[in-house]
């Protein structure tokens, strides 16, 4: 069964040509369902349902961030923004509304491919991860599930993939660019502090488990776990 993608872009070129590569590229197992413009985009959201969401910020009616906001009233589904503005603040307001990922115009079919196939894969749990633990902390990756001291944790996209990359080097130093470009994309060009909001709402969410995450000063973040602590 195809994967079903809803494309908002206004530009009926770009619609197509993205159209035309995804099937392609993935043999037919990505149907690309396009919108015009962004009330459009809005009743097919409510109408039926998607694997992922390529939304361009810039649309006629509702503009991509307000399609962002209504699909997290009621999904999880992932979302990646396709746009041709470059502004940090655009960026942030994206991914604090629940976006995934960002792709700035304009940008190689490939990458937006590769970045559109991961998203999918993540979300319907297709990844081969193994369980990471730290301790009582566990995260697996394929059901996008956290324990923390036998909890349940829920935690949003950006404050699940820190979590992910501080587990996978645990006691390892991680500056801010390098957590920028293991969680954000090596393309996102806002600054390297929005790192301190995220890992500060994930301590808040780990609760007395998140004395494990360390700041180190002047240079990033580690996660340390003790010798008698489940090393897997």
């Amino acid at each position: 069964m195809a994967y079903r993608i809803l494309l908002a872009e206004d530009e009926r070129a770009l619609r197509e040509v993205v159209a035309d590569y995804f099937s392609e590229k993935s043999g037919g197992q990505m149907e690309i369902v396009p919108a015009a413009d962004g009330d459009a985009a809005l009743a097919l959201l409510d109408a039926d349902a998607f694997d992922l969401l390529l939304l361009d910020v810039m649309l006629p009616g509702a503009d991509g961030f307000t399609i962002c906001r209504a699909a997290r009233r009621t999904s999880d589904v992932p979302i990646l923004f396709v746009t041709a503005r470059e502004a940090e603040e655009d960026r942030l307001r994206g991914y604090g509304l629940g976006a995934d990922d960002y792709v700035v115009k304009p940008f190689s079919l490939a990458v937006l491919y590769a970045k559109a196939q991961a998203l999918i894969r993540r979300a319907k749990g297709l990844t081969r991860d193994a369980r990471l633990t730290a301790g009582s902390l566990i995260l697996d990756p394929a059901r996008g599930m956290v324990m923390a001291d036998g909890r349940p944790v829920a935690l949003p996209p950006k404050e699940f993939a820190l979590l992910k990359v501080l587990l996978e080097n645990k006691n390892k130093l991680l500056t801010r660019e390098a957590l920028l470009v293991r969680v954000w994309g090596w393309d996102f060009d806002g600054a390297d502090r929005v790192i301190d909001s995220h890992i500060k709402k994930l301590r808040r969410a780990l609760g007395p488990r998140a004395d494990c995450i360390k700041t180190v000063f002047k240079a990033g973040y580690k996660l340390e776990v003790k010798e008698d602590e489940n090393q897997t």
